[in-house]
């Protein structure tokens, strides 16, 4: 019967368990059928949950008295739209795929695309509206959306809040490691989604071939080629700008220029000079690589005396945040004060209060050593100079995130009822250790580094992050670079 159908034939076999025709009987029969099942296993499941919860949320929403023709058909059509959009990071992992795209083998979406709640909903209820069955209207589809979203978690509400943010006001972000999949894959979603205007840089013949081979598609994106000659010129100016910036520095102008063959100082000037709003780097790379060309070329903010690192961990119960876990060893108690109002005021870009316990392994001076007296220390300053900080401190850590605990035996604490989130840690190590810990046995996602105190965006990847992680760095960039400016 398959191969009596027509060239490119669609079979939609959805008995379940065992479908009309086997999936590998269809495909050895006629290579270019396009077939779809009920199967999980298979690519083109068609399954129930891509409409069916969906449908109704939308109808209760807005009070429908049925459910019609035009209702159902809107959800069709979202789905079908849904299908030909960018393919989120976590989809592909969890079919073990590195880039579904539309096409014979991805004609529906996955059941786990948390994209369906909002996409397919607010289809429904503007149909149930438009159609005259909704005893409710929304007028606002943009804080509906979110509400929906919002349904999925807390978990996922402040990076959906910060995409959101980074949407309205999309910068250019340079990637300087643009000639690696896991960068291209993440500014194409990054594209597509409206978050960021990308920049590559990289080898150019190396980029536009893993776009061809992955199904790639940037448009119009800009890609610049640092090291070919027609650049020269480019290279040159940057590295006198640099060489003007750090000549008293024992940095001479051949120096300087030969510097701007690093991706590293070539991206950095780039975000300096205004060509870009924002740079991501580090991904192949040990962290401290691209931080000293950022210190170089950038610098710290005005009134700052250094740079810090801040992790946020994404939990069930929502985002906690994490400081400072990449920079500086071992800091002084001025230098902890300095490390949490950066902290603070990063974390407040983000529309979240941060509420601070500064750790250590006694509670309010219970046992003697260097760290509770820095923390006490530290806790002391930032209670003198930000009187307006919710801070209290040397706190362990249980009595900091447990209220019931804390307000049982230290009811003086300013930390009482306030959902502590933000913890400055006495060292390097304890803030490093802590987060990967959380992120391995906790199963909390790490998003970070965020690179904190310089004058422009520069932000720094894991060694190795996903495409997911890689996303969520470029929206916080953005963010950043909006507030900057």
């Amino acid at each position: 019967m398959v191969r009596s159908m027509a060239k490119n034939c669609i079979v939609f076999a959805l008995a379940n368990p065992t479908p009309e025709i086997s999936y590998e009987e269809a495909i050895a029969a006629r290579p270019d059928i396009i077939i779809a099942t009920g199967r999980s296993d298979h690519p083109n499941q068609v399954n129930n949950v891509l409409g069916f919860p969906f449908i109704f949320r939308g109808a209760l929403d807005v009070r429908a008295t049925c459910i019609n023709e035009e209702m159902k058909l809107a959800a069709a059509l979202a789905i079908a739209a849904l299908a030909k959009e960018s393919v989120p990071d976590y989809v592909n992992l969890a079919y073990g795929s590195k880039n579904l795209a539309f096409g014979t083998e991805y004609i529906i979406p996955k059941p786990i695309d948390n994209r369906l709640i909002s996409i397919v909903s607010s289809a429904v209820a503007k149909a149930a509206i438009d159609s005259g069955v909704a005893k409710r209207v929304i007028t606002d589809w943009d804080a509906y959306r979110t509400e929906l979203d919002n349904r999925l978690g807390k978990d996922n509400r402040l990076i959906r809040s910060l995409a959101n943010k980074a949407k309205s006001n999309p910068k250019r972000v340079v990637f300087t490691e643009a000639d690696t999949y896991k960068i291209l894959k993440a500014a194409q979603l990054a594209k597509d989604e409206g978050i960021a205007k990308p920049i590559l840089l990289g080898n150019k013949e190396r980029i536009l071939a893993l776009m061809e081979e992955n199904q790639i598609d940037m448009g119009d994106t800009p890609i610049i080629d640092a090291w070919l000659p027609e650049e020269e010129a480019r290279r040159a100016e940057f590295g006198d700008i640099l060489w003007h910036k750090r000549q008293r520095r024992g940095l001479t102008q051949y120096d300087a220029r030969k510097l701007m063959r690093d991706r590293n100082y070539f991206g950095a000037m780039m975000v300096e000079t205004g060509m870009a709003d924002a740079m991501i780097s580090g991904l192949t790379r040990k962290y401290g690589a691209p931080i000293k060309p950022a210190l170089d070329v950038i610098g710290v903010q005005d009134g700052v005396g250094r740079v810090a690192g801040l992790y946020m961990m994404i939990t069930k119960k929502g985002p906690y945040f994490f400081a400072d876990t990449t920079m500086t060893e071992n800091p002084t108690a001025q230098q902890l004060a300095d490390i949490a109002v950066l902290t603070a005021n990063t974390i407040k870009q983000f529309n979240t209060t941060p509420p601070i316990a500064m750790l250590s392994f006694s509670n309010f001076g219970s046992a003697e050593g260097e760290v509770p007296k820095k923390m006490q220390e530290a806790t002391k300053i930032l209670h003198k100079n930000y009187p307006g900080l919710v801070v209290d401190g040397d706190i362990q850590a249980n009595f900091a995130v447990n209220n019931e605990l804390l307000k049982e035996q230290f009811p003086f604490s300013t930390l009482i009822d306030k959902d502590v989130n933000t913890f400055i840690f006495p060292n390097l190590a304890a803030g490093n250790i802590a987060y990967k810990l959380l992120q391995e046995l906790g199963g909390a996602e790490a998003i970070g580094p965020v690179l904190m105190g310089l004058k422009k965006p520069v932000h720094i990847l894991q060694l190795g992050s996903s495409v997911r992680e890689i996303v969520n760095m470029i929206t916080i960039a953005v963010v950043d670079a909006q507030n900057k400016k």
